[in-house]
């Protein structure tokens, strides 16, 4: 029994503990010496293959083409299992090992685990659903070991044992707030009862309705009387999971927070589900209290964690992008709020470019930005604001753009004539960064101040690229600037630093949508809307539009991942070697998509060398 055999990867993964024990039971090994037919033209084949160690090479049935080649850990043919005969030959290339699952334990599990049969499937969609499925982990470990701290509770209203109810009213009403503690005199006779407890009472609206309501007490009534006592608490640096168990098990909504004997803070059932929900919502709260940069930056270092932790969970990537995409807004129209005074806001509008204007960057990336101000605008100080704001952003960790897009340059910020009569320069240019630039343009997305000063910016550079053929040829030409890192066999090739997937991958399929939005006059700016409405408009076909969107999204989930974990920081190189076998197999299969897209817009754009 082949006790080795990788059961981990896709699609073995899939298998129950007893289909698993099925399969290394059935399993064979076969050795395969070089230049000998493993499956032969027009013949059927009584196993699938998984490669051990050497190389496969799959041929025309004439033998003078070569179509794929597979390596160690790749497996072959299914699709000879499923159709009972082969169109091409499988040549060992060299001596090859092979482990051989038997033909009708293969087709037994393809039948009866759906799970495992659509990896087989051509559709990439599936294969990328598979593969997200069997990389997500159930691992809540994270999220139970949280402890309690200031950046989850809110402090509290203390209120001394004899202040009048109406006085407590009034100032619950006025912090927005439905409790507070109350600190209790050292005589209270309740403490000698609970004499272990922290001396603090807890007020809630309901008991000040109930006591004013019910009760009839008067309304300067002593809040220490209507007070509850003891009080449900947790310590700070407690273990926010045993807040949880405590409010379930005493059916509360709210514990007191102590440090020290002292009451800190008020904690909420509200704010453990937030935090239990990837603290995704508590630092979006922590965004919109910072009433300063450092209290700014001290929310923006946490950003990465919480990055980490939603890929380590298994949230999809689009539901990933879309959410720091959010916090993203938040932090940098904070950071205009704080750096902009406050009688300039309704003058301008900061955008952002690029891949941050089309909510597809996660982890912070070169700060790409502009700033569209109203005309006729007074604002003498307006440079020296940007330059500060630039070195602001770039404090929370969004570093300077090398190509120097961003509003700390003059150069990208103007009103909204001027930015009118930039378009039209750029639009009638033939200078390749002309191009780019207004590339870059048509991703904009209002970040802060007045949104309203972008949409007509918009509007003039559809109007002065639709119904231009020549003028889109153009533009789509950067598109097919780089080669698709593919063999002649179609396998995976990388340089000695890796495998560029911004080149070879993402800017071939950004820019390639980006130019088809712009000659259909698609107003969205994401990418993956972008192509949701050119299917929609039969521009693409669907399964070519699920297709690409599929493999961006693979890209940039790979991206990201060896970005998370990896030295070299906000590198765009792939480690093929650090791809497990179906990563591998999903990644080939995308980048074929990108080649096969590529030689779609060559010809529909009519893009010749």
């Amino acid at each position: 029994m082949p006790d080795k055999f990788n059961m981990h990867t896709a699609p073995f993964d899939r298998l129950s503990e007893a289909e698993q024990l099925t399969v290394r039971g059935a399993l064979d090994i076969a050795y395969y010496r070089e230049n000998d037919p493993i499956i032969r033209s027009e013949h059927s084949s009584d196993s699938l293959f998984v490669i051990i160690k050497g190389a496969v090479e799959k041929r025309s049935s004439d033998g003078n083409e070569v179509l794929s080649h597979f390596v160690a850990e790749d497996l072959f043919d299914a699709k000879v299992l499923i159709e009972g005969y082969s169109k091409h030959q499988y040549i060992a290339l060299e001596d090859t090992l092979c482990y051989l699952l038997p033909q009708s334990v293969f087709l037994n599990l393809y039948n009866t685990n759906p799970q495992f049969a659509v990896f087989f499937d051509t559709s990439l969609a599936k294969k990328q659903e598979l593969v997200e499925m069997a990389k997500k982990q159930q691992n809540l470990a994270e999220f139970i070991l949280t402890k309690v701290n200031s950046a989850i509770y809110h402090p509290s209203i203390l209120f001394e044992p004899d202040t009048p109810i109406n006085v407590v009213t009034e100032q619950l009403q006025s912090h927005n707030i439905d409790a507070a503690l109350v600190k209790l005199r050292e005589n209270d006779p309740r403490l000698e009862s609970h004499p272990s407890s922290p001396h603090f009472a807890i007020i809630t609206r309901t008991d000040l309705l109930h006591a004013v309501m019910i009760d009839s007490k008067p309304l300067d009534t002593a809040v220490a009387q209507v007070a509850s006592f003891p009080v449900l608490n947790v310590s700070d640096g407690d273990y926010l999971f045993n807040a949880m168990i405590t409010m379930t098990q005493n059916r509360v909504k709210r514990l007191m927070v102590c440090k020290d004997e002292e009451a800190v803070g008020m904690l909420d059932m509200l704010q453990i589900l937030s935090s239990f929900s990837t603290h995704s919502h508590v630092l979006t709260l922590r965004i919109a209290r910072a009433g300063s940069i450092e209290e700014l930056k001290s929310v923006s270092t946490n950003q990465r964690k919480l990055v980490q932790q939603l890929l380590e969970n298994g949230i999809h990537t689009r539901f990933l992008m879309d959410l720091i995409a959010t916090i993203n807004d938040q932090i940098i129209e904070r950071a205009f709020e704080l750096t902009v005074p406050h009688e300039h806001h309704q003058e301008c509008c900061l955008i952002v470019l690029g891949s941050e204007g089309r909510k597809e960057q996660i982890l912070k990336t070169d700060q790409d930005n502009a700033l569209i101000l109203r005309d006729n605008s007074d604002w003498p100080h307006c440079h020296q604001t940007m330059k500060t704001l630039t070195s602001t952003l770039s404090e929370l960790g969004y570093p300077l753009c090398p190509g120097n897009i961003m509003v700390s340059n003059p150069e990208w910020v103007k009103t909204q004539r001027e930015w009118k009569e930039t378009v039209k320069e750029w639009a009638t240019s033939s200078q390749g960064q002309d191009v780019m630039s207004l590339a870059i343009l048509s991703d904009a997305r209002a970040a802060a101040g007045n949104h309203m000063l972008l949409a007509p910016i918009k509007q003039n550079i559809s109007k002065h690229m639709q119904d231009k053929s020549l003028l889109i040829s153009e533009f789509a030409k950067p598109a097919l600037g780089f080669s698709t890192p593919l063999t002649v066999f179609g396998n995976l090739k990388q340089q000695k630093s890796g495998l560029d997937i911004k080149q070879g991958g993402i800017f071939p399929i950004v820019h390639g949508i980006r130019s088809l939005s712009l000659e259909h006059g698609i107003a969205a700016t994401s990418t993956f809307d972008r192509v949701d409405a050119l299917s929609d408009q039969s521009v693409l076909d669907r399964e070519t539009g699920d297709n690409i969107a599929e493999a961006l999204k693979l890209f940039i989930k790979l991206r990201l991942s060896q970005q998370l974990n990896s030295s070299k920081g906000m590198s765009n190189v792939i480690d093929v070697e650090k791809l497990d076998r179906a990563e591998r197999d999903i990644l080939r299969h995308s980048l074929k998509v990108v080649k096969k897209f590529k030689q779609w817009l060559e010809y529909h754009y009519q893009i010749r060398d």
